[in-house]
């Protein structure tokens, strides 16, 4: 199973994974250390220039960043899972509040992909992630609504695998949500993009 890096922003956190591997990572973007706590998981890292808050002092191991940064706390969390050699990232706390908090993850999820890493950005009921001239298989137990968007630009070659509404090799721009609110069926389904990006919504 690949080795997972899982970070905890300061955003509400809904019901994470309560146990990791040994070779997970765990990160906690400034207040996201509160969060990982409450879910009874003590953080390896703790990252962030820890503006709304004090530096946690009960953490193995803190990095405090200046507050005169481009990174925001979640992608310096992200750019320190990638320096570890981390290629899957599991993003918590990261979604509601700021409607501007919530697309800095999503770009930051573009940020992982492109560095041929994937990001899964995970709300209450909802996961999303983005890929490139790619394809996913969604999780078995993904069931219900799945939207899909061109992200940053057109998507050529747009494919959906037993999923209600199917499209075959179909072009999404950014300016038309053909994507939004189609549904799992009792198969498990697979989105293909041949060119271009896309931004996906699936069931957790």
């Amino acid at each position: 199973m690949e080795k997972l890096c899982v970070i905890f922003g300061a955003g509400e956190v809904h019901s994470p994974r309560k146990r990791f591997g040994k070779d997970d990572l765990i990160i906690a973007a400034d207040g996201g250390y509160a969060a990982a706590i409450q879910a009874g998981l003590e953080p390896n890292v703790v990252i962030g220039d820890f503006d709304s808050g004090s530096v946690p002092e009960a953490a193995a191991h803190v990095i405090k960043l200046n507050r005169d940064k481009d990174d925001t706390d979640m992608m310096a969390a992200v750019k320190l899972g990638l320096r570890r050699g981390y290629k899957t990232f599991v993003l918590y706390g990261g979604v509601g509040g700021r409607p501007d908090h919530t697309y800095a993850n999503i770009s930051t999820l573009a940020y992982l992909n492109a560095y041929d890493a994937r990001g899964y950005l995970v709300d209450k009921s909802t996961v999303a992630t983005i890929i490139t001239d790619g394809s996913i298989t969604l999780p078995k137990a993904a069931h219900g609504t799945v939207s899909v968007f061109a992200y940053g630009g057109n998507a050529n070659g747009v494919t959906y695998k037993n999923l209600t509404y199917i499209l075959d090799d179909v072009e999404l721009t950014p300016d038309f949500p053909l994507g939004v609110s189609n549904a799992t069926t009792d198969k498990q389904a697979k989105i293909t993009v041949k060119h271009g990006s896309l931004l996906i919504y699936f069931p957790r």
